[in-house]
């Protein structure tokens, strides 16, 4: 691939290195995460859901590094390595990691600073530091941690007979310096308790008296403090008979990433609750304090803690930004965006059997701008119905107080046979996934956990109906999760369908997870691992020979992550074929856009808006006979080659067609949130002309029609 690419570049200019023809994976991510940071530093959003997105900067941030830079730094110990496509060694991608890191936590300190709190306060919202407050304010408060906080808090010293703690994954902490009038001066560790909101709503007198909750919603105009100040300034009644001289606030990111061997794993669930148990314990990867910490005490944490210098990083701003997310709890509607109603159509919401009408024709949802609630009445009408017979499907993260789980057990007790995979290893879902399991299993439910070496990302719900023709198959296929709440803020796509080619497929498909299937071949569905990568690269290919031969040659694709070399390069080479291309990829982007000889017809952008952008479409020209593919699968390694996924083709053209121009085509001519990948790795957000209107497509979507749905 290279010698074809540096060839074909040769009469363009001098021919890139392979270092240059792919982005590199985690600074890509950075570059994703500094647009979600954008979009809290942009003035046109409500100014509680700028804090949301400066909260979800945080948390992205957070998980970042327990798993990518803790990924890394296993790398780096190891020392044994596949360099990814750009080449860089792990210790080059920590060093830039770093690099680019430091000016945007900058930035993000700046912006709550300088912008978002000042903001609040003209709304009648206070965020303020312990010494901000009044005198009385202050009684109050010192009333408050008497009897609700300092029960719970527990000093531990550092001495010879008090080793270091275990400082626990994401905990905000103090460290204490205090004066002891025999001994000097010594240290000790306190946590800030995670039970407790981290920020306090200031009480007036009669809450105080009578120790209510310091709630976020029961008033307009209320005055927060920060959980740690409250603490760190009565300390002295922690401490007795010692002088407080300092406390300082610190946090600590651990690796998260810990590998479950699941050949030698007699119990699957068993050792899955072993290794989450296990990540309490895992090395330091990321040490927060603010500035202004003492060398000194800096010195004392990273001895203690196993830490490197450039593992500190300083907040001009709070640590751990993340817990301003309580802040968008607040009961000021006036601050957030407006509520919107998700839409069900009408012939999903009448008085006809589900069934009737999945038979009747296919049918397409598109969430949240659509209802999730058709899909739980497909589960709970097939729960109760006493014709079907049977009910299988695949469960990766669900949420609490499942409505899907519910209807999934009533249909055991209802008799149907039901068969659920639910997927353990889902990243910091296992917890919950685990309790699902077992609820499950009580309940009598089959229950199976996957497939031993790779993770079932694929969402299917299969329906097995006794009719009068005989037993037909319903079943509903998704770009996101069977979770109801997230369907309300993740842009995903479903499809209802009795296609009879795609529900043998997708009977087949469920044989081969739960039994010993080999099968690798299906009728119309593409399914990873075995042949989806395959199947994508003829299509690309067989894009190139349309723009070779008729100049038709066309493909959008509308992922979370682009990262698959393979994938890349195919791309490349359409694109130098004569292919036009739409990549409209939310997050990872390795291939480089726009490079001459290269590159030049493949345009890169990426929405960051209200709603996560979540689905997963492909649209291939075909020269004229259009292809429409929906699904889990971004185009990564993990999920090709190490994940079950599932695309399935949208079969009735006018849907197809819907999907193209009324979904894909309309997040495609966004100017409102499309930010546009550049050549040198940098994001532009084109900002439309004077005579062009602004268009805001997830806000076109909300108000708009749907083509996809036929009303009857």
């Amino acid at each position: 691939m290279k010698q074809e690419i540096s060839e074909s570049l040769s009469d363009a200019g001098p021919a890139l290195q392979e270092r240059e023809l792919f982005f590199n994976r985690e600074l890509s991510w950075l570059e994703f995460n500094r647009r979600v940071l954008g979009e809290a530093l942009d003035p046109s959003n409500p100014l509680l859901e700028r804090i949301r997105f400066l909260s979800i900067f945080g948390s992205n941030l957070d998980e970042f590094f327990m798993l990518r830079v803790s990924g890394l730094r296993d790398q780096l110990a190891a020392g044994v390595v596949e360099p990814p496509p750009d080449g860089r060694s792990p210790a080059e991608q920590l060093a830039e990691i770093r690099e680019l890191l430091l000016p945007v936590l900058e930035e993000a300190g700046h912006l709550w600073d300088s912008a978002l709190r000042p903001a609040l306060e003209k709304e009648g919202i206070e965020v303020l530091h312990y010494e901000q407050l009044e005198k009385g304010q202050k009684r109050l408060l010192r009333r408050y941690f008497k009897k609700e906080i300092s029960p719970i808090l527990t000093p531990l010293a550092l001495d010879p007979g008090h080793p270091f703690p275990h400082i626990s994954n994401l905990s905000l902490n103090l460290a204490v310096v205090v004066e002891d009038p025999h001994e000097g001066e010594k240290f000790a560790r306190l946590k800030v308790p995670q039970s407790l909101p981290r920020l306090l709503r200031i009480p007036d007198e009669e809450s105080a008296e009578s120790l209510e909750p310091l709630g976020l919603g029961d008033v307009q105009s209320p005055t927060f403090v920060w959980m740690e100040d409250v603490i760190a300034a009565n300390l002295e009644r922690l401490f007795p008979g010692l002088k407080v001289k300092a406390a300082y606030p610190f946090r600590v990111t651990r690796d998260a990433d810990q590998e479950l061997e699941e050949d030698e794993a007699a119990d699957l669930l068993t050792a899955m609750a072993e290794i989450v148990e296990q990540r309490r314990f895992g090395s330091v990867v990321r040490l927060e304090v603010n500035e202004g910490l003492p060398e000194r005490i800096r010195d004392i944490l990273l001895e203690h803690l196993g830490v490197v210098p450039y593992q500190v990083y300083s907040h001009r701003g709070p640590i751990g930004v993340s817990s301003l997310a309580e802040l968008v709890e607040s009961d000021r509607p006036d601050l957030k965006w407006k509520p919107f109603h998700p839409t069900i159509p009408g012939s999903l919401g009448g008085e006809e059997n589900v069934f009737s009408v999945i038979r009747r024709r296919d049918v397409v949802l598109y969430h949240p701008y659509e209802s999730f609630v058709p899909v739980l009445d497909f589960l709970r009408e097939a729960a109760s119905d006493p014709d079907v017979l049977a009910i299988k499907q695949t469960l990766y993260r669900v949420g609490l107080n499942s409505p899907v789980v519910e209807a999934l057990m009533e249909a055991r007790a209802n008799g149907k046979q039901v068969s659920v995979l639910v997927e353990l290893k889902a990243r910091f879902d296992e917890e919950r996934n685990i309790v699902w399991a077992r609820a499950l299993e009580q309940a009598g439910v089959h229950v199976v956990y996957g497939v031993v070496g790779l993770k079932t990302h694929a969402k299917i719900l299969l329906v097995v109906r006794r009719e009068a023709e005989g037993v037909r198959r319903y079943v509903h296929l998704a770009t996101g999760n069977y979770n109801p709440v997230t369907a309300k803020v993740y842009t995903d796509l479903g499809y209802f369908t009795a296609d009879s080619e795609i529900t043998k497929d997708t009977s087949d498909l469920f044989n081969a997870l739960t039994g010993y299937s080999r099968k690798t071949e299906y009728r119309k569905l593409l399914v990873a691992p075995g042949g989806m990568r395959d199947e994508i690269l003829e299509r690309i290919e067989r894009e190139t020979e349309h723009a070779k031969n008729s100049g038709t040659g066309y493909l959008a694709f509308k992922l979370n992550s682009l990262t698959d070399k393979r994938c890349i390069e195919a791309l490349y080479r359409a694109s130098q074929a004569g292919v036009e291309v739409d990549l409209q990829i939310r997050g990872i982007c390795c291939l480089r856009p726009g490079v001459s000889g290269l590159s030049e017809r493949i345009r890169v952008t990426s929405i960051v808006g209200r709603f996560l952008e979540h689905a997963r479409v492909y649209h291939f020209r075909n020269g004229g006979e259009d292809e429409v593919f929906l699904g889990s699968a971004d185009l990564m390694p993990r999920n090709l080659d190490g994940r079950v996924e599932v695309l399935f083709p949208v079969g009735e053209a006018y849907l197809g067609a819907a999907i193209r121009d009324h979904i894909l085509g309309v997040h495609l001519g966004d100017t409102a949130k499309l930010h546009r990948l550049l050549p040198d790795g940098s994001y532009q957000r084109p900002f439309p002309a004077d005579n062009i209107e602004s268009s805001d497509s997830q806000a076109c979507l909300l108000a708009g029609d749907r083509p996809w749905q036929v009303e009857e």
